[in-house]
């Protein structure tokens, strides 16, 4: 099986390019750590003492950027791939030390079975592992599954239905992604979607609102 591959991306943070899926974990073009506070974090409006999800956490940059410009926040990660979490503990991104501290240390207490009350990663697949969670507990959700394309199970109307029912009243989903098959399943779901902010291409991201 082939390795993942480490790629510099335009902003000097790190991605890794993985080959079962044929693509990177972030934009090479505009930088993984711009990409995680533009797209997600800030759009998200997530504020001290919410509860986030990040659901496909891979290298960890959304709940970084978000532990960075936020704080006192509570996160639950998802992610199916022990391998990418594993290339956490190897890739301090520059700057960020403490935060960065934070996702380390509940990659490693992921890893040996540990709980972690700030930052708790759970490790399997995204939409059996959405179905455990509670019902209107998150103030945000950051969803960076890989393209629609490469993996298109993961942007369902079952999984949007999911985290419809996990998150709160006026909560926001925020994602790359505006495929118009995708919103469709959002809204379907009973979201509000909204253009969220263009950034490294023309067309704009998604910001989905549990009205």
């Amino acid at each position: 099986m082939e390795k993942l591959r480490k790629i510099e991306t335009a902003d000097g943070s790190i991605t890794y390019f993985n080959p079962k899926f044929g693509e990177a974990y972030h934009s090479i073009t505009v930088g993984a750590m711009d990409e995680a506070r533009v797209k997600y974090v800030e759009p998200a409006d997530i504020k001290s003492g919410d509860k986030v999800l990040d659901f496909c956490f891979g290298l960890g940059y959304n709940s970084l950027l978000a532990i960075e410009l936020v704080k006192d926040i509570q996160i639950v990660g998802i992610e199916k791939d022990k391998g990418i979490l594993k290339e956490i503990l190897d890739n301090k991104p520059p700057k960020y030390d403490e935060s960065y501290e934070k996702i380390k240390s509940a990659v490693l207490d992921t890893l040996n079975d540990r709980e972690n009350n700030n930052v708790n990663i759970i490790l399997g697949d995204g939409l059996e592992e959405a179905k455990k969670l509670k019902n209107k507990y998150f103030d945000a959700i950051l969803f960076d599954p890989f393209s629609p394309g490469k993996h298109p199970e993961l942007w369902s109307k079952e999984v949007f239905n999911e985290m419809f029912r996990v998150m709160k009243k006026g909560a926001k989903l925020t994602t790359y992604s505006c495929a118009t098959w995708i919103r469709n399943n959002m809204r379907e779901a009973g979201f509000e979607v909204v253009d969220g902010p263009i950034f490294g291409r023309k067309s704009a991201s998604t910001v989905a609102i549990k009205p």
